[in-house]
């Protein structure tokens, strides 16, 4: 039975590194507590209060006096600086004053503009114009004293509000740091006077401007806290240094866990798993520590906090297993968002864009999704569609130029119950490979064919290719239901990756491209002409229609044109061209024979590396007809420059020949036999040619 600690004082009890699966912890006092690596799946936290303990609200309030004080302690020099501006007796000192002056009224303005980091080049350029000493001096204290001010204003406002649940966080920060200002103010006007003489208007100036310095750099701190970019690293040094000695949940499994209506400042959440972890109408999360979680999107935090994102913009954020149970997303705009293992059971998706959203995994429950776009949208098998109130979608985010369609299903009418998740049925049962630069169909083909041979447990074949537009091509694949889909994706990529680095050495060798010269080719390749006739040996059916309607409802656009294939195999090649192998091999043999003997029988020539070396290559299963083609046909240049290695241009020869044998091997297995003669014959066929 799981633990009950309903209601209980577990201040500062430690839970570390325990099994706490679904154990109830609603309405319990956990500040202080230590949950770190514990299991907590399914775990009731509804009510909790988190946080710190009493004994470190007052050691970190003491800290952020002790940083006030540090502020203070530069407004003090500060202040004795610009006062110098009433010391008329001394030119110096008058002008010291006074450039002292215009660098702290140019830091501030920088400051407020484009933050507190940038004042080090605004001061360091406004030294180098006046070249005083005083100037630097200035700029220096100025940004120390509004540091540490501002971290000081940041660090009470996140730790103030500690106090039996105080709501005024943020005042009592501010006011923490007026009252230091105030003293520090009152140093500064002190020093002022002495240096001035005692002059009555002269301590009165330092005062004024001590204080307006310190209620300045107070305004940074509080600034930081209201999610301004421009000072962001103030606000996570704060909410870190508050967050010390609070309830942690470091490294916790918190999957399926409630903290609904639970209060959760100087919280830790780092590196916590937060799948379908329930923070609705939780208190005080922002002043959390997030790490890398989803929470450390502020956008993203509020959602899950109101489950009101309506009209609301996440393009591209992080919601990977966000609990998003009865949201309200209508019209929102989640284009390449990352919704996968998510929840949006109930929620409302209606009219919302899920364009290229990755839905692996995601539980769509019950949602209501009618008028939603789902262009291209990542969904599989483990995507939950039960129950989906929708009476339309849109497949393409814009509509077609020339007929202002976005290829609306059903194109007339209504689905009626069911059908939604019937229609899409077979597609949960795709693989869907995205190539944004186009493709490079020599090493989709090596990697295709290395992935079934890697799961010949699971039947695969290519179901359509797609043509998106602007370089994009779709490939879908068909996996029988209960294949691991997410594993055969990741296998695809890793070799296609492989065998592309292949490839594209294999391209610069060979033509000496550039990387951009090479994205290029890629982006030819996506045009169909391209794809039929690297297809022209197989029997396929290809379509060319503008209007994109197939039985498994593939995404599609204006640009889409489709290539559908019945079955394809490990037979698959991108190359209808036929080679004599025989042929090319007979060529090479005669030119290597034209090199002479070696003079020692026991010590190989030039000619005998390269004679071991092509049989090798003749030999090797792995290489495909055209690679051992161009593999041969580098042997023959090799053979040609070993002829005369210090005639114009041979060692270049030499030299291309050799890349592009290392790029035409470098898609094979290391333990191959090939792989391995090939490095032990490269020294010594190098050191022959005059390579080294």
């Amino acid at each position: 039975m799981p633990p009950d600690y309903d209601r209980q004082n577990l201040r500062g009890r430690s839970f570390k590194g325990q099994n706490l699966e679904r154990a109830n912890f609603s309405n319990a006092d956990i500040r202080g507590a230590n949950f770190t690596n514990a299991i907590l799946k399914g775990a009731n936290f509804t009510g909790a209060t988190a946080g710190l303990q009493r004994r470190w609200v007052i050691s970190l309030l003491i800290a952020a006096f002790l940083i006030s004080a540090i502020a203070g302690f530069f407004s003090i020099f500060l202040g004795v600086l610009i006062v110098l501006i009433f010391d008329t007796q001394s030119s110096e000192n008058l002008i010291a004053g006074i450039v002292s002056l215009v660098i702290a009224t140019v830091f501030c303005i920088v400051t407020i503009r484009k933050g507190l980091m940038a004042f080090a080049g605004a001061v360091a350029g406004a030294g180098a114009v006046a070249g005083a000493g005083a100037v630097a001096g200035a700029g220096a204290f100025a940004g120390a004293g509004a540091g540490a001010g501002a971290v000081a204003g940041a660090g009470a406002v996140a730790g103030a509000g500690a106090f039996a649940g105080a709501g005024a966080g943020a005042f009592a920060g501010a006011v923490a740091v007026a009252g230091a200002g105030a003293v520090a103010g009152a140093g500064a006007g002190a020093g002022a006077v002495a240096v001035a003489g005692a002059r009555a208007g002269a301590g009165a100036g330092a005062f004024a401007g001590a204080g307006v310095f310190v209620l300045f750099s107070a305004y940074i701190g509080w600034r930081s806290f209201q999610g301004d970019k421009r000072d962001a690293w103030i606000r996570v040094f704060a909410v870190a240094f508050a967050a010390t000695g609070g309830t942690s949940f470091y490294g916790a499994d918190l999957t399926d866990a409630d903290f609904t209506g639970a209060t959760l400042k100087n919280t830790d959440f780092r590196t916590a798993n937060l799948t379908g972890t329930r923070f609705y109408e939780v208190k005080k999360l922002d002043f959390a520590r997030p790490g890398n979680t989803i929470l450390s999107n502020q956008a993203v935090l509020n959602l899950l906090v109101s489950l009101n994102g309506r009209k609301k913009s996440y393009a591209g954020a992080n919601l990977k297993g966000a609990n998003l149970i009865g949201a309200d997303l209508k019209e929102a705009n989640l284009k390449d968002a990352d919704i996968i293992e998510a929840t949006f059971q109930g929620a409302n998706l209606e009219w919302a864009n899920l364009t290229l959203t990755q839905a692996v995994g995601t539980n769509f429950t019950k949602a209501q999704m009618t008028g939603a776009c789902v262009e291209a949208w990542n969904i599989e098998s483990t995507t939950i569609l039960e129950n989906v109130d929708c009476r339309f979608v849109y497949l393409l985010e814009f509509p077609k130029p020339e007929t202002d369609d976005r290829e609306r299903r059903p194109s007339s009418g209504e689905f009626q119950p069911g059908e939604f998740t019937k229609l899409f049925e077979e597609v949960l049962n795709t693989v869907d490979l995205i190539f944004q630069n186009g493709i490079d169909w020599k090493a989709f083909v090596n990697a295709f064919g290395k992935v079934q041979n890697e799961n010949q447990d699971t039947e695969l074949s290519i179901q359509s290719i797609e043509n998106k537009g602007d370089g994009v091509v779709v490939v879908k694949v068909n996996a029988p239901e209960g294949a691991d889909k997410e594993k055969i994706h990741s296998d695809f990529n890793q070799n296609y990756q492989l065998a592309l680095a292949a490839v594209e050495e294999k391209y610069k060798a060979l033509l000496e491209a550039k990387d951009n010269e090479i994205v290029i080719y890629r982006q030819q390749s996506a045009d169909m002409k391209e794809i039929t006739s690297l297809l022209a040996n197989k029997p396929i059916n290809v379509q060319f229609d503008n209007k994109v309607e197939n039985k498994n409802m593939t995404n599609s656009n204006d640009s889409s044109r489709k290539v559908e294939i019945g079955s394809v195999g490990g037979d698959f090649t991108a190359s209808g061209q036929a080679l004599n192998l025989g042929e090319i091999s007979g060529t090479v043999t005669n030119t290597i024979n034209e090199l002479p003997s070696a003079p020692e029988s026991d010590k190989p020539g030039i000619k005998e590396l390269l004679t071991q070396l092509q049989t090798a290559i003749e030999e090797d299963d792995n290489l495909e007809a055209e690679d051992k083609a161009d593999a041969l046909e580098q042997i023959k240049n090799l053979a040609d420059a070993g002829k005369s290695p210090q005639a114009a241009g041979m060692q270049k020869t030499a030299k291309t020949a050799i890349k592009i044998l290392k790029g035409t091997l470098a898609g094979l297995p290391t333990a191959t036999k090939l792989v391995k003669e090939f490095s032990e014959l490269l020294p010594a066929i190098s050191s022959f040619l005059g390579l080294g």
